[in-house]
């Protein structure tokens, strides 16, 4: 057991936990960040939309957000985290324990959960050899580069409607795939109005050629159609265990794309003191620059509970 708490735990090494540690460390605060190593954009060999790094490797940018914490004395472990508890202190401040799944064991005055969400995707044999490749959710992130080329979309629920009229933003060759999923009328005449086809035979497989590249799509009765792209809509699964089991409260519409999400005010503050949270784990819709800026406000929103803290102990001695 560490005898001297962090200041701050953070647990989750994406782009929200790394900005919110990088705003700590440079208050001067302790902190230590616990990274289980597996981000959710790992998969993607390069992110787009990023101001100043268009064309990173998400991977690249973690690995140099690190060498910034520790340039400032912070510390990052690659460290799966099995339990959080809340700190029944004396004093009537918030503490909190973490236990990693070696059983050690630490301790601090703060904790910030940013451990992102999980991608959910269907069992369409074929799908997930190209997740991150030839099949992407963002057309923000990837429209660009598919641009003017046979982009497909499946349809997963009422969100892909929005996703397939933005995609013929990049093309003029877009096939929905319905799959057995209703659209309404009104939507239905402004996919067609716009040139896009509707193809309502069942999705059978994905296919991909000898080197692993995306070819297109076969349907049920046998047809091929070529596609350089698929886009789709996964189900959000907020990695939330640690927030819920430390009683941070849920609700639904507290992130886009419906189920339950748990809440934070604006600066990433949860229902529980001295508890936060950021990035995906609380918003699925933010992309890399947003969990980043979620992440720099709750760092500083953090430095500035701990002082209002240092304040009522130096006026209580």
């Amino acid at each position: 057991m560490q005898q001297e708490p962090w200041d701050v735990i953070i647990v989750g090494g994406g782009s929200a936990g790394l900005s919110a540690a990088l705003m700590l460390v440079r208050a001067r605060r302790r902190v230590l960040v616990l990274d289980g190593g597996a981000p959710r954009n790992g998969v993607a060999a390069h992110m787009h939309g990023v101001l100043g790094r268009d064309g990173w490797s998400p991977l690249e940018l973690l690995e140099r957000g690190r060498e910034e914490i520790a340039r400032y004395g912070g510390v990052v472990r690659t460290s799966e985290v099995a339990a959080a508890g809340i700190v029944d202190a004396n004093s009537g401040e918030p503490g909190f324990t973490v236990t990693l799944g070696t059983g050690e064991e630490h301790s601090a005055r703060r904790l910030l959960v940013a451990t992102g969400l999980r991608d959910e995707l269907s069992a369409l044999p074929g799908l997930r050899e190209q997740w991150g490749r030839g099949a992407v959710v963002c057309p923000y992130c990837d429209g660009w580069e598919v641009r003017d080329r046979r982009i497909g979309v499946l349809a997963t629920g009422p969100r892909s409607v929005h996703q397939v009229q933005l995609l013929r933003q990049w093309s003029p060759t877009v096939t929905f795939f319905l799959g057995g999923t209703d659209v309404a009328a009104d939507d239905l005449a402004g996919i067609l109005a716009r040139g896009i086809e509707v193809e309502r035979r069942a999705v059978d497989r994905v296919l991909a050629d000898h080197a692993g590249t995306l070819r297109g799509i076969r349907l049920v009765d046998g047809a091929e159609v070529a596609l350089d792209s698929i886009f789709l809509g996964p189900t959000f699964v907020p990695n939330d265990g640690l927030l819920v089991g430390l009683g941070a409260a849920t609700g639904e519409g507290f992130g886009p794309g419906g189920g339950e999400w748990v809440g934070v005010d604006p600066m990433g503050r949860t229902s529980v003191a001295g508890l936060w949270a950021a990035g995906n784990v609380v918003n699925p819709g933010a992309s890399v620059p947003g969990a980043a800026g979620a992440g720099n406000l709750a760092g500083a929103a953090i430095n500035a509970d701990l002082i209002e803290e240092e304040i009522r102990t130096a006026l209580a001695t």
